[in-house]
């Protein structure tokens, strides 16, 4: 008889470009969340929860390179043989939504969403297929109030999560004055006019000369590999720089430097007037310089967006992996985005937004000291004898009832000292013990962890016999006492 081949076991491994996320790390995210709520609804925004698969046609070509339907999305083909995937952002959904159940809702529909979104997309160092986004819409406005609003929001959320001011900038450009640029520049060719704009893009990376290279000839890059210019002359290229260099001393002189750009091009004179209306409008409301500028070197996703563009960054020195000191650097973009709902209805629906990256938004607050992750464990109920489980499960159900966070221990009782072990692993900050002879004086001892540990690693013996952390207290006084220790915690 032939030998059955044994299946190999699996192996505990995640998935390439994703991680798992325990528990300090979940809750600091949804504390955070919860915050930026907060705002959202503050401002008279509705929460939407879309479902985490769409249609491929739904989600349209807006990643790069996406020339087959499981480029750059997670994508597979459904029993009719349609095509879905998995979001790769929330702003597509949102579009599908608003087409969708257009005659039900308000116009403007004003929705935030928060959630994961997926992406198949090469993973590298901080860089996940899966994360979270956290987005706020204004669908159906077509005023650049909604853009204006927008970024003071923006502001406002930054602020209530822990970031101060002084520590964050949020950035407006606009779509319309590049756009009154290019006309400048005389460009007729299509395929001309988008490299300039995949060129524009690097203007943060770069820089100036950078850019003037890349607009002519070519430059050489950090690895010594050469890389072929757009091949326009120097007069071609002047209207480009004097747009990302026009940032002034104040709005008004980058708006006149911005005019100057643009010459005569009627659409980019109506994106200079759109930026000098919004500076007006957070100006009135109270947003200065110190939180909000008009900036022409925005020029990330002036590809996807028709009009304004924003982008908060995060102004503070961190260290790279290298040691080496750079900013933090951006943390939530958005713009106005009019043709997107078009493409379900074949009418142009306006719309402004703005998605903030939970993720690293997290990881600005952990570089400013601002979380601690770090969470402090439940009440530890200890089992003596497990005879009595009932007795330690009505302990822990009046903690519990008095909003303290507690558990009976579940493990096998045996060895006292894996109790506490257990207690230690979980950061619990109190261990609670009856044993017989407690019960039958009615009263419990109650170990204070947290002390215990800093005794133990820093007191004389003088010290720990003035300071005990351990306490005899009558069953009746369990809850107070366990509450009195934790707010000295």
């Amino acid at each position: 008889m032939a030998k059955v081949k044994k299946q190999p076991r699996p192996k505990a491994v995640t998935p390439k470009g994703f991680r798992d996320y325990f528990g300090a790390e979940v809750s600091d995210r949804a504390e955070m969340l919860t915050r930026i709520a907060g705002v959202y609804h503050r401002y008279g925004f509705d929460a939407l929860e879309s479902s985490g698969v769409e249609t491929v046609e739904a989600l349209g070509k807006f990643l790069p390179d996406v020339d087959r339907p499981n480029e750059g999305v997670f994508a597979w083909q459904d029993e009719d043989d349609a095509w879905v995937a998995l979001r790769y952002d929330l702003t597509a959904p949102l579009a599908r939504v608003y087409a969708q159940h257009r005659n039900d809702l308000p116009l403007p529909y004003r929705r935030y969403a928060m959630g994961p979104v997926w992406r198949n997309e090469k993973p590298g160092p901080g860089r996940y297929r899966q994360f979270y986004q956290c987005d706020a819409d204004t669908v159906g406005a077509a005023s650049v109030a909604a853009d204006a609003e927008i970024c003071a929001m923006l502001s406002d959320v930054l602020e209530v999560v822990g970031i101060p001011r002084g520590d964050y900038i949020v950035r407006v450009n606009n779509r319309k004055v590049l756009n009154g640029v290019l006309e400048c520049m005389g460009l007729s060719d299509d395929g001309q006019r988008d490299a300039v704009l995949r060129t524009i893009d690097k203007f943060d990376k770069v820089g100036e000369a950078g850019v003037r290279e890349l607009l002519g000839k070519g430059r050489l890059d950090a690895s010594g590999a050469y890389i072929d210019g757009v091949g326009l002359t120097d007069a071609q290229a002047e209207p480009v720089l004097a747009f990302l260099t026009s940032k002034g001393a104040d709005a008004s002189e980058t708006l006149a430097q911005l005019r100057d750009a643009i010459g005569d091009s009627a659409i980019g004179a109506e994106g200079v007037a759109e930026l000098e209306q919004i500076a007006d409008l957070l100006a009135a409301q109270g947003y200065g310089p110190d939180r909000i500028v008009i900036d022409p070197s925005v020029v990330r996703g002036l590809g996807y967006y028709t009009g304004p563009v924003f982008e908060a960054e995060l102004t503070f020195e961190i260290l790279d992996e290298k040691g080496r000191k750079r900013q933090f650097g951006s943390v939530a973009g958005g713009g106005r985005y009019d043709d997107l709902v078009k493409r379900f209805t074949g009418q142009e629906v306006p719309a402004t937004g703005v998605s903030i990256g939970v993720d690293r938004l997290l990881a600005a607050l952990r570089e400013k000291g601002r979380i601690e992750t770090h969470e402090t464990g439940p009440v530890v109920v200890t089992v003596m004898d497990r005879d009595r489980m009932a007795d330690y499960q009505a302990m822990v159900a009046e903690l519990r009832a008095a909003g303290i966070r507690a558990e009976v221990y579940l493990g096998n009782p045996k060895n006292f000292g894996n109790q506490l072990k257990y207690a230690d692993k979980r950061n619990s900050p109190v261990a609670v013990i009856e044993g017989g002879d407690e019960k039958a004086q009615g009263i419990v001892q109650i170990k204070d962890l947290i002390l215990g540990k800093q005794i133990a690693e820093n007191a004389t013996l003088e010290e720990w016999k003035e300071r005990p952390s351990q306490y005899e207290v009558a069953r009746g006084d369990l809850v107070a006492k366990v509450r009195e220790i934790l707010e000295q915690q």
